[in-house]
């Protein structure tokens, strides 16, 4: 028998059958390459206008904080306006108005004062008689007391602010110290020489 005559011979010369082998890898490679560039432009195009949000992001952000605070501001000005002229009123009348004309001005300009605070989440700091806290005071110095707990505050020479968590003046206080009993010296003071 020859080639001729096997029954598979006039087949595989009329259809020739690709086998595995026999793919161009080339062509392969030029599809894969394609596929990653096609995949790396839809991500560079993708990371462009992610960039261009977040660059859009952030100058919104920042027009609006700084719109916030320009409103805070303004209301707090307007605020403080009616404290101005309170202040004006009590200068002008001061020539020819009694003291206690003088003095319910001052008390009348204070309680506006106070309510602008009371609106703008402005709290007073008087830390009269409790324990001395270094987050909120600031001691000016030590006093030895006998009617006050040692280490509490003992006097307020001034009072803090602070505006929600945040301190805008400490309290400046006078702290309790050890009461000093009778005979002995106050602390750094050294006793009287003895008199013979």
């Amino acid at each position: 028998m020859t080639d001729a005559d096997h029954p598979d011979a006039g087949e595989a010369g009329s259809d020739p059958v690709q086998t595995p082998a026999e793919v161009d890898p080339a062509a392969e490679l030029r599809e894969a390459l394609e596929a990653a560039e096609a995949t790396a432009t839809e991500n560079w195009n993708r990371y462009l206008r992610t960039a261009a949000e977040l660059d859009n992001f952030r100058k919104r952000a920042a027009r609006d904080v700084e719109a916030a605070r320009r409103s805070g501001v303004e209301k707090l000005g307007a605020e403080l306006l009616a404290i101005a002229d309170s202040l004006e009123l009590g200068l002008e009348a001061g020539g020819t108005a009694s003291v206690e004309s003088l003095m319910a001005g001052k008390e009348a300009t204070l309680r506006l004062l106070r309510a602008a605070f009371d609106k703008f989440g402005i709290e007073v700091v008087d830390p009269l008689g409790h324990p001395f806290d270094p987050q909120l005071h600031e001691a000016m110095s030590m006093q030895p007391s006998t009617t006050a707990a040692p280490g509490s505050v003992l006097i307020v020479l001034q009072k803090g602010y602070r505006l929600g968590d945040r301190l805008l003046r400490p309290a400046r206080v006078i702290v309790a110290g050890e009461p000093v009993a009778p005979g002995d010296s106050p602390e750094g003071e050294a006793p009287p020489p003895d008199q013979d």
